[in-house]
């Protein structure tokens, strides 16, 4: 099946033909550069069509209407020329319900696209997209979100004009699976004006506190609520967004002569990771703990874990190595340590179900 894409080059047209293509379809990109004898080629020969293509900052309001309404007009004289029955998705705007010169030409676009279903019998599929999000979104053209996490991933200023405003956003996977959802179920339904349904609301001045606060995470190890869906989302176009001479930063590691202990990630209600590497022949440990709890892996050179109940004068000891991996659960109300028994250093991925607290560290001494 080939899919033509019109706005191939824009952010929507990237992330579709990107996905098109990795769900093994024939993706045909056209932008509007590539001139009408192109287009009418592709035209020829599609089995459907994503209409992106579309401008929203031309040099002069008529742009509007060139960039807009005239060019699906051309597209649909091509697909008429080529009597291709191809069904259309059409990429609008929430802006086509505003009284404004973006808004009224992508209104006239759709009107267009309706006028041809009518007297073709053609489907014809319009999204008014909110404001999408996501990936390869073009910062300081069309998306706050863009603009913000581009200046603040690079510590320079970000300007909240109105801090009450409420926005309403659609992040860019939602956007491309309810594409291929609709492309993939080739429905029956009648034309007209579909939603995705996965939209998110916050007010402008939460949306840059959050995005400031994914800066800080460098700092303070603390990943964003990933159980908060718009959060998730977010934070994977932040990072989208770090300049690629600072995709990696350096940790804190304790370190004295038994070896050292790294904290790596610490999470909103999931606890904490932590990388601990001992020398040879080392013990670490020998404390215990009333409510935490944690979960040891050894991932590289090969020691024992020992275990005894508070109160008790039974030994456990499990053999550990980073050549058999094995979780080994670390209870509350046993006093434990960890030694190694090699000729190497041992690493060992620890996770603790809550965040260290120098003030209720819930750690009390205690030889195994």
């Amino acid at each position: 099946m080939k899919i033509l894409v019109t706005g191939a080059g824009g952010f929507l047209g990237k992330n579709l033909v990107a996905s098109l293509q990795m769900e093994k379809y024939e993706a045909v990109s056209y932008c509007h550069s590539d001139g009408i004898e192109r287009l009418r080629e592709a035209c020829r020969n599609a089995d459907y069509v994503f209409h992106l293509a579309g401008v929203n900052r031309p040099e002069t309001e008529q742009g509007f209407y060139e960039g807009n309404v005239a060019f699906t007009e051309a597209v649909i004289r091509a697909l008429e020329d080529a009597a291709c029955p191809a069904p259309i998705v059409f990429s609008s705007s929430i802006q086509a319900a505003l009284d404004n010169p973006y808004g009224n030409s992508k209104r006239q676009a759709e009107q267009v696209l309706l006028d041809y279903a009518a007297r073709s019998g053609r489907r014809v599929w319009i999204y008014r997209l909110a404001n999408v999000f996501g990936k390869w979104c073009r910062p300081h053209y069309n998306s706050v979100v863009a603009t913000f996490c581009h200046q603040i991933a690079r510590g320079l200023p970000i300007q909240v004009n109105d801090p009450t405003r409420t926005l309403k956003l659609v992040y860019i996977d939602d956007v491309i699976q309810e594409f291929l959802s609709r492309l993939r179920e080739a429905p029956i339904e009648p034309s007209g004006f579909r939603e995705v349904s996965a939209t998110y609301t916050c007010t402008l001045e939460e949306l840059a506190e959050w995005i400031k606060s994914f800066a800080d995470c460098r700092k303070t190890l603390a990943l964003p609520d990933q159980e908060n869906v718009l959060l998730r989302h977010l934070y994977s176009t932040y990072l989208s967004y770090l300049p690629e001479n600072e995709l990696s930063y350096p940790l804190l590691m304790h370190r004295d002569a038994r070896g050292s202990f790294t904290e790596f990630i610490r999470t909103v209600g999931q606890g904490q990771l932590s990388v601990n590497i001992s020398h040879p022949h080392i013990v670490k440990g020998n404390h215990w703990h009333h409510s935490k709890h944690e979960k040891f892996l050894v991932v590289s050179g090969k020691g024992v874990i020992r275990f005894r109940k508070w109160g008790d004068k039974n030994v456990i000891e499990y053999p550990v190595s980073g050549d058999d991996l094995v979780v080994v659960e670390i209870p509350p109300g046993y006093t434990h340590n960890i030694e190694n028994t090699g000729d190497t250093d041992m690493v060992t991925l620890m996770w603790a179900n809550e965040n260290f607290n120098p003030q209720k560290p819930d750690t009390y001494a205690m030889e195994v």
